[in-house]
């Protein structure tokens, strides 16, 4: 007789207007595992100003209008572009990896924190989750899986934890630490344990922070597919990160991608 090993059961856990995010991390994470679930989070008006006034308090007045100038910078010049890409890489995705099975389970919510997603994830069974979100899970649905909830973080911890962490690498000239980390989450910000990090050659004059953090998960998949695997069945351990400096970023500021350009970062 032969015995064959049950295949690793997952979640996912996503923004309902992120296709690339949806459809494309779906469709890998249910190549080599068995998802069960999709938690899809459509972010009710007053997140929009919940996360206006988090950075006003962190950045201050003048510092919430240099973000603006930049969002306003990046959707005249370079949105159009990066939304082909997008497109263009989940058509690739689609071709890549298989439809997503029938039996997988979605759930609609406008916070990943609800009452029905610790209900769902406990009547799953899941053995992990997969987060690619914006919001901040408590404890009691991190917890939920049998082997937590996993992050790939668009920037290198701890030293570029919360915010776009490709962008504020490259505005300083950190171009080292231009990556993508997974970790583990815990009750802080990218402060969990980290299993791995993962990076690509790129030009940052002729590529948008949004389309590098991008790269450096897309393009690793495999990689990143093996390391889970391995976390999954206590074959990998977390990476020492003590002694490194830590910070906490925030949203692109217009005037610090400027500074970038002119080789004025600090």
């Amino acid at each position: 007789m032969t015995l064959t090993t049950p295949p690793v059961r997952s979640a996912l856990i996503c923004h309902a207007d992120d296709d690339l995010g949806e459809e494309g991390f779906s469709r890998w994470l249910a190549s080599f595992s068995d998802l069960r679930l999709i938690v899809r989070i459509v972010d009710p008006p007053s997140q929009f100003w919940k996360r206006l006034r988090a950075e006003r308090a962190r950045s201050g007045t003048v510092g919430l209008w240099d973000v603006f100038a930049f969002r306003l910078w990046y959707a005249c010049l370079r949105r159009r572009d990066d939304r082909r890409w997008e497109a263009a890489t989940l058509a690739s995705l689609r071709k890549r990896y298989p439809e997503l099975p029938s039996t997988c389970r979605i759930v609609t919510v406008d916070s990943p924190n609800r009452r029905e997603v610790a209900e769902a994830l406990s009547e799953t069974a899941v053995d992990f989750a997969m987060a690619r979100c914006k919001r901040i899970l408590s404890r009691r649905i991190f917890r939920l899986p049998r082997k937590g909830v996993l992050v790939l973080h668009p920037g290198i911890c701890p030293e570029y934890r919360n915010s776009h962490g490709c962008f504020w690498a490259i505005a300083r000239g950190d171009l080292a630490n231009v990556g993508a980390t997974l970790l583990q989450i815990d009750d802080g910000i990218d402060t969990g344990p980290v299993l791995g990090y993962y990076r690509v050659s790129f030009d940052p004059f002729r590529e948008t922070h949004v389309r590098i953090q991008h790269r450096v998960v897309l393009e690793n998949l495999d990689a990143i597919t093996d390391k889970i695997l391995q976390f999954l069945d206590d074959r990998a351990g977390a990476l020492a990160t003590e002694g490194r400096p830590s910070a906490v970023w925030g949203q692109p500021r217009l005037t610090s991608y400027l500074k970038g350009r002119l080789g004025k970062a600090p």
